[in-house]
C-alpha cells in the first residue's frame, strides 16, 4: 500500500491529516522557506494527534552545516524522539553535493539512541551529484525512507527518475515523492513504483480580526501578509482516496 505524509506546521493541521486519512506527517516550521525545525512545545502538542515526523533544520540556506550545526541538530533528534516522535526528517551535504556521510551518520546514531528510531532523508538528495550513489549511501547508513522529487521541480515531472531510485532500492529503502504533488498526480506516482507519496496540502486561513503589529508595520485584515497557511481537509482527503484506489 502506497503510504500518504503530509507536511504539516502546527497540531491542527495534523489533526486534518489524522481523520483525513493520511498515515503520518511532517512536522515543521516556516515551509515557505522549505521547512525548519518545529518547536519542542509543537512537537509536543502534535505527537498526540498524528504520528509525527518532526524536520530537523536549524536554518534555511543550503544543506552544509559546520560541527556546531550538526551538534544542534542531533541534540535535536533527541528532543524530538524524547517527546515521542515516531521518526525524524534530516539531510545533510558536503561542498560537491554528495551526502554527508560524517553528519548523518551522527544524526542516525542520536536517533538510535531511543530504541533505533527511523530516518527519512529530505529533499536535500534532489541537489546531489549522483542519486544512485547517494541511494546506496543512505541504506549503509540505516536511512528508512528518502523524499525526493526525482530532481524535478515537481514530483510530476520527476516521475522517470523516481521509477528508477525504486528500481534500484529494491525494497532495501523507501522512496516518498514529494514536490508539489496533488491527488492528481498520485496514480501516476504509484505507477512509477514509489512506496509513499508527500504532500502539503495548504490553502489560506483566515487572518486576525483586528490590526496586528508587524516588526514597524501594522497589518489590517485583507493585507496579504495577515493571511496564513492551515492544512486542507478536502486536499488531504482527495490524495488519500487517490491512493487507496
Amino acid at each position: 500500500m502506497v503510504h500518504v505524509e503530509v507536511a504539516v506546521q502546527d497540531s491542527e493541521g495534523a489533526r486534518v491529516a489524522r481523520v483525513c486519512g493520511a498515515d503520518r506527517v511532517e512536522l515543521c516550521q516556516s515551509l515557505d522557506c522549505g521547512g525548519l525545525t518545529p518547536s519542542a512545545g509543537l512537537i509536543a502538542a502534535t505527537v498526540g494527534e498524528a504520528q509525527t515526523w518532526p524536520l530537523i533544520r536549524p536554518r534555511p540556506g543550503g544543506f552544509q552545516y559546520s560541527d556546531r550545526e550538526v551538534g544542534v541538530m542531533a541534540d535535536d533528534v533527541r528532543r524530538a524522539l524524547d517527546a515521542g516522535a515516531a521518526g525524524v526528517v534530516v539531510g545533510a551535504l558536503t561542498g560537491d553535493l554528495r551526502v554527508d556521510r560524517s553528519a548523518c551518520a551522527r544524526l542516525a546514531s542520536a536517533a538510535a539512541e531511543f530504541g533505533a528510531a527511523p530516518v527519512t532523508f529530505h529533499r536535500a538528495f534532489d541537489v546531489v551529484a549522483d542519486r544512485l550513489t547517494a541511494l546506496a549511501e543512505l541504506v549503509e547508513l540505516g536511512f528508512v525512507r528518502v523524499l525526493t522529487s526525482g530532481g524535478a521541480a515537481t514530483a510530476r515531472l520527476g516521475i522517470a527518475e523516481l521509477s528508477r531510485l525504486a528500481l534500484a532500492a529494491a525494497g532495501r529503502i523507501e522512496i516518498l515523492a514529494g514536490g508539489g504533488v496533488t491527488a492528481a498526480d498520485v496514480p501516476a506516482l504509484i505507477e512509477a513504483g514509489v512506496d509513499g507519496v508527500h504532500l502539503s496540502a495548504r490553502a489560506f486561513g483566515a487572518g486576525w480580526a483586528g490590526p496586528v503589529g508587524c516588526g514597524s508595520r501594522i497589518e489590517f485584515p485583507g493585507d496579504p501578509a495577515d493571511r496564513f497557511d492551515v492544512t486542507d481537509a478536502g486536499l488531504v482527503a482527495a490524495a488519500v482516496a487517490a491512493a487507496r484506489r
